[in-house]
């Protein structure tokens, strides 16, 4: 019986928090601007320290959360052709380059002048460096932006962006435990043999992959797509791979018919989780510590936001884009999300202010870049 009850309210309180969802998406799409922003702050306002935290079960949230990531970045996957990708990734690299120049520095920077330890400084920077491709995806597909002149060397930057995640995180999982240069060479070249495992299959293989999958049954495919978008993510996260980068992939090898039976199959999926992701994103944030941080995260948030914009124009440029494409690709990366709390919650036990300042960094340019990025048409 308590195990009834506790359903009931499990249910109540997740049904109550959905709703008042899609009333701020009502609300938001009444108004013209992306519902983001304010599915972030739902969230601040029901975690732990908010207005009237929820007790709903964090993992079935976090759980829910990353399928919506997964789905977004498979959805962006859907809109090319490895033969797209693969011209995109050789034309991006400088911008690729260029993105890391300018927007890990500041982080790095930063976490010196407050007289972190080099570790502590070195995690700062990679949460200054990396875009939210959930966030990103959200938006250009909210704004029907998907298929501009701009959306390639947007995307070109975010798949190196997630490249260079596979060799991060492994060589800063191993500096956190302390271990030697052989169990990181080990990690790193794990990772890298699985990231061109998947983007092998996904580039040469991709239409056996989609033959394999077509069926006239909207539910078989749902269920074959749905199943290989989690596994795929699944097995790369399990090698210290972005799960993300998985599913994007795995979006890339379906081609043909397939991919616009995919796309209406799992559009209304994709828009249920990733509107759970920002909840839950929100969730994780305590109000209470925001003020003591705020001023720096603005500061570093601003900064940011702006060396970001300088490697959004310049990548565009490099592509023959005109003034204002290069613009909406500037404003476009300059949001930062999932990896950036991910590498924070990595240095909680190196720097216990790190955790924090991420946060309200993250909450900032969460907010602000959709704003950004819609206000530059």
């Amino acid at each position: 019986m308590a195990s009834g009850i506790s359903n009931v309210s499990v249910f109540t309180e997740l049904g109550a928090a959905i709703l008042g969802l899609a009333v701020l998406a009502r609300f938001a799409s009444r108004w013209g601007f992306s519902p983001i922003p304010l599915y972030l702050l739902a969230g601040v306002a029901f975690g732990t320290g908010g207005l009237a935290p929820l007790n709903v079960s964090a993992n079935f949230i976090h759980v829910g959360a990353e399928i919506g990531v997964l789905l977004l970045l498979f959805m962006l996957g859907l809109e090319y052709t490895g033969k797209e990708l693969k011209e995109s990734l050789r034309a991006g690299l400088p911008a690729g380059l260029a993105d890391f120049l300018l927007n890990f520095p500041p982080g790095l920077i930063a976490g010196l002048l407050l007289k972190w330890s080099a570790l502590a400084a070195v995690l700062l920077g990679g949460v200054t460096y990396i875009s939210s491709s959930g966030v990103i995806a959200k938006v250009l597909a909210e704004l029907k932006r998907l298929g501009n002149l701009e959306t390639p060397s947007i995307l070109s930057v975010l798949v190196i962006e997630d490249l260079a995640m596979a060799i991060y995180l492994p060589v800063v999982a191993v500096l956190l435990t302390g271990e030697g240069p052989r169990k990181m060479a080990v990690s790193v070249s794990v990772a890298i043999a699985v990231v061109g495992l998947v983007l092998l299959i996904a580039l040469r293989y991709g239409e056996a992959v989609s033959r394999v999958i077509a069926h006239e049954s909207d539910e078989i495919v749902l269920l074959s797509i749905f199943g290989i978008v989690l596994l795929v993510g699944g097995l790369a996260q399990n090698f210290q791979v972005s799960a993300a980068i998985g599913a994007f992939l795995v979006g890339i090898a379906v081609s043909g018919p397939i991919a616009e039976q995919s796309h209406r199959l799992l559009a209304p999926l994709r828009d249920l989780f990733a509107a759970t992701f920002f909840f839950f994103f929100g969730l994780q944030i305590d109000p209470g510590s925001l003020p003591a941080v705020l001023p720096l995260a603005v500061a570093l948030g601003v900064a940011s936001a702006l060396t970001k914009v300088v490697t959004g124009y310049w990548a565009a440029k490099r592509t023959g884009g005109n003034r204002r494409a290069c613009l909406r690709a500037g404003a476009a990366l300059t949001p930062r999300g999932e990896f950036s709390i991910v590498i924070a919650g990595l240095g909680a036990a190196v720097e216990p202010r790190l955790g924090p300042l991420a946060a309200a960094y993250v909450l900032f340019l969460a907010v602000l870049g959709p704003i950004l990025t819609r206000a530059v048409k």
